[in-house]
């Protein structure tokens, strides 16, 4: 501790002297990430690590938000090794995974061994990538600023890691938004020789803009198979839900508390003062606070509890409220408080595991969520869903899906009257909107088959001899790269692989 607080000391004292602001601190991780890659580079002709070669297993690292609680991030991780382990084998693959906090992924990730990395990461990268042969960013908020640049800096540090010592270096299926020039110019300068396997289209577009070359693919989490469905029933039993009632899923957020950045001169004061900080999110890093982002999560949640009320009255639902990542637990309970009056039930991800969320959000029969994992995990069960949204992730599913309509930005006027009139809109349209989502499901189901070929080439390339089978490598089948799917996708691929046929004759 005491030399925690030198640390600290000595950091507050630089912060001070070079006037440096929340982004200064950003640019300075930024900066120590770029100081490392360059590093790399030069210390690869005099020790180049660890090289694959014939015979060997293939140690890759997947770098993501693992530990954390958050069941999105979790869910699309899970789908990612299993496709891995698919397709390549686990006599030929060592997988490792980078992780917050080795108690909140325990019992996740079976295979893969899991490594805790610091607060503070360009140093760990910098001796941990020296050790793999390969590196998988797999965090879906990969290149964008609006939660943390320090997230997307350790993206983009392993990525340009692993480039630098020649290595495979693959962004898998992640999203690319608005970017500060800092955390830009990252980007272009170590994500060009990496595999870049983006989630839509837009994400696309931002990374073109800045020279990068990507792939578009999909999102990994459509492949995901949860407990069955007698789980989620049971957990909303145990709530109260009597089996016959319809049952309304809300999962709310605190989007105004976002980005997360470093704050040097603000954690050395935490250090040495004994009072909480209720914007500290961990280490030196601290959320986005202040009057104006309590007004408008007021003003939100206000709005929310409107809707909510108002359907369940008109419907007689049972209401429960998802957290989908731990920190959404202030957020769910400050919702249940409005909504006292129907004592609606709660259920947070650091209670409950990311098979038993899941299955309990496809027992919903609507959905209006804040967040984007949420809807993409609840449509193979064909949930009618409502995004309320506070950056463009949800907007992209909703618009793939032909729905764009049911993506409302969460700062809109009259929230709670844009809620109801969607929910209007998926009543008269249910059977319609349930056609829509299936049919977005198949095609992202085929997308992330093409993402798995794009995988293996991109390895075959950089590992000639690596043992993939010729006759896999050769099809052109999206299906055949997919690890094996439950009954109810399989139902759904069969039932719109047909109907295109038909279409297409």
């Amino acid at each position: 501790m005491q030399g925690w607080i030198e640390i600290a000391k000595k950091a507050k004292q630089f912060a001070e002297q070079n006037a440096l602001a929340h982004l200064d601190a950003d640019r300075w991780l930024m900066r120590s990430m770029a100081s490392f890659i360059e590093l790399s580079a030069a210390r690869y002709p005099l020790d180049p690590g660890a090289q694959w070669k014939a015979g060997q297993a293939l140690k890759l690292m997947i770098v993501g938000y693992a530990g954390n609680r958050n069941t999105g991030a979790d869910v699309r991780v899970e789908e990612m090794i299993r496709q891995f382990r698919f397709l390549l084998g686990d006599e030929h693959l060592s997988l490792s995974i980078l992780t917050l906090n080795p108690q909140w992924s325990e019992g996740y990730f079976r295979t893969v061994k899991q490594i805790q990395f610091p607060k503070l990461f360009p140093k760990f990268l910098f001796d941990t990538v020296h050790a793999h042969h390969g590196v998988i960013a797999a965090e879906g908020s990969m290149f964008k600023s609006k939660f943390a640049n320090a997230l997307s800096t350790m993206m983009v540090g392993s990525l340009g890691l692993a480039s630098s010592e020649q290595k495979l270096a693959v962004a898998y299926g992640g999203e690319a938004g608005a970017m500060d020039a800092p955390l830009e110019k990252l980007v272009r300068r170590y994500c060009k020789h990496a595999k870049v396997i983006v989630r839509n289209t837009q994400s696309a577009s931002v990374l073109g803009a800045l020279g990068i070359e990507s792939t578009v693919g999909t999102d990994t989490a459509w492949t995901f198979d949860p407990a069955p469905p007698e789980v989620g029933q049971k957990l909303l039993k145990e709530k109260g839900w009597d089996g016959k009632r319809p049952v309304l899923t809300v999962c709310p957020i605190n989007g105004y508390w976002w980005p997360v950045r470093p704050d040097l001169a603000r954690a050395a004061k935490l250090a040495f003062n004994s009072r909480r900080d209720e914007d500290h999110y961990a280490s030196i890093y601290f959320h986005h606070g202040g009057p104006d982002v309590k007004e408008k999560q007021e003003r939100y949640l206000d709005e929310l509890a409107k809707a909510v009320l108002r359907i369940q009255k008109e419907q007689d639902a049972f209401v429960a409220l998802v957290g989908m990542e731990r920190l959404d637990r202030k957020a769910a309970e400050a919702l249940a408080a409005r909504l006292s009056s129907i004592s609606p039930a709660l259920f947070i991800s650091d209670e409950y595991d990311m098979y038993s969320l899941v299955s309990l959000l496809r027992q919903s029969t609507w959905l209006i969520s804040s967040r984007f994992h949420a809807i993409v995990t609840s449509m193979p069960a064909q949930v009618l869903s409502i995004g309320v949204t506070m950056d463009e992730r949800i907007a992209n599913l909703m618009s793939d899906r032909g729905e764009a309509a049911l993506s409302i930005d969460m700062n809109a006027p009259e929230l709670a009257e844009k809620i109801l009139t969607q929910f209007d809109y998926v009543q008269q349209h249910a059977s319609q909107s349930k056609t829509a989502m299936a049919q977005a499901v198949v095609r992202n189901l085929k997308c992330m088959g093409q993402m798995g070929k794009t995988f293996l080439e991109a390895l075959h390339k950089q590992y000639p001899d690596f043992p993939i089978s010729e006759q896999l490598l050769a099809k052109e089948d999206p299906w055949a790269f997919l690890p094996e799917l439950n009954d109810n996708l399989k139902a759904l691929i069969k039932r719109y692989e047909c109907a295109e046929k038909k279409e297409a004759s």
